[in-house]
């Protein structure tokens, strides 16, 4: 039986689950929430890539990518950053949905999943 390894938890979640060279990351927001839609995409992004090294993988390597925007009409430019990030021929299987976020100046979370 394959062991599941989960890091950085608490009581609530981890902040990524390994299981058989699959990396489950939580929802990434940003830190700076004084910036727009860009900004804080930027600043997902860039988490993304370095939790991703962090776990022995990256943006190529992506399956599944669950994007929640606070505003749907936010889509678009998120999307133009979000496309420029991807490696060509490399798009996740996706979602993109509005929805109510827990701190409402976060504008965007994503939530990827990797394989090694």
């Amino acid at each position: 039986m394959s062991k599941i390894t989960r890091h950085g938890s608490n009581k609530v979640l981890s902040s990524a689950v390994e299981y058989h060279n699959i990396v489950f990351l939580a929802g990434l927001t940003a830190d700076d929430l004084s910036q727009d839609i860009t900004g804080q995409t930027a600043q997902v992004i860039a988490k993304i890539d370095a939790a991703l090294e962090g776990h022995g993988t990256d943006k190529t390597r992506l399956l599944v990518a669950q994007i929640w925007l606070k505003d749907i009409r936010d889509r678009d430019a998120m999307n133009k950053l979000w496309i420029d990030w991807l490696p060509e021929g490399g798009a996740p299987a996706r979602a993109c949905v509005q929805a109510n976020m827990a701190d409402p100046r976060h504008l965007v979370e994503i939530m990827v999943t990797a394989c090694r």
